[in-house]
């Protein structure tokens, strides 16, 4: 009896994939459960528990269920909280701009380089602005790279200048200019305020200004980087998480190609 029971309970659970009504997955197709995490400025007592439940029914969350809170400070409460997204999304009329080109290891990349351009890439990388966090262009340009993924240092035929954190927009291109490099790579991770967005329009400004905006392949990456949204502020490729320097060494020398240069 409990099993003829059980048995019909599980029948009941949702099987089916509609991509046009994409929805979170959690135990169960369709089910919408998340897990999300923030911060109130109130204190660690009930009433901040409450609130915390209501922001996330306005988020679009049912079935509400605060997990976790602890107190940050006299003021300060971290939430995590569960629940089910009511929302959809069509998945098959999402359209994003990416890079296309099928990635090459580091022996093709070189041996690509040889063939195309018999000398060495220059590469000239850094943090600019005021970013000081050298993650990002460290996994790309450092010998030792990150995630079995080789930096750009080791590459026969790429000569990597890494200038590190903190590097104003105008020392950068001086640089550049300096070792007649090919390709500019930008870091940036931190993204308050959109302080990225005004770093790097800056540096394509100044290149534009200089007249110098087509004599290099310019990239930029970090965590908050896409490829739309690097075009969008006049660069040639953008990177986001998930791209190593493979990816980038891939886009920059088939992008040489592209435009002719030598």
């Amino acid at each position: 009896m409990s099993g003829g029971l059980y048995n019909t309970h599980k029948t009941d659970f949702d099987t089916t994939l509609d991509l046009t009504r994409i929805k979170p997955y959690g135990d169960t197709m369709n089910d919408g459960k998340v897990q999300l995490s923030f911060t109130l400025p109130v204190k660690n007592d009930e009433k901040g528990e409450e609130a915390a439940r209501q922001l996330a029914g306005k988020m679009g969350l049912t079935d509400v269920n605060v997990a976790y809170r602890g107190k940050l400070d006299k003021e300060f409460t971290y939430y995590i909280v569960y629940g089910s997204c009511v929302h959809t999304v069509d998945y098959t009329n999402i359209h994003v701009q990416t890079v296309e080109e099928e990635t090459m290891s580091m022996e093709e990349c070189d041996a690509y380089i040889k063939e195309h351009f018999g000398r060495k890439i220059v590469v000239v990388g850094a943090s600019t602005g005021t970013d000081a966090h050298t993650v990002g262009i460290d996994a790309i340009m450092n010998r030792k790279g990150f995630a079995g993924h080789y930096g750009l240092e080791r590459y026969e035929m790429i000569e990597a200048y890494n200038l590190g954190s903190q590097v104003p927009n105008e020392e950068f291109i001086e640089k550049a200019k300096e070792v007649h490099a090919d390709v500019l790579l930008v870091s940036q991770t931190v993204t308050q305020k959109d302080i990225h967005i005004m770093n790097l329009t800056n540096l394509i400004e100044l290149l534009e200004a200089e007249e110098l905006r087509d004599k290099f392949v310019v990239c930029c990456g970090g965590a908050r980087i896409t490829h739309e949204l690097a075009k969008e502020l006049g660069y040639d490729a953008g990177f986001g998480s998930g791209k190593y320097a493979d990816d980038v060494a891939t886009f920059m020398v088939t992008e040489m190609v592209k435009r002719g240069m030598k």
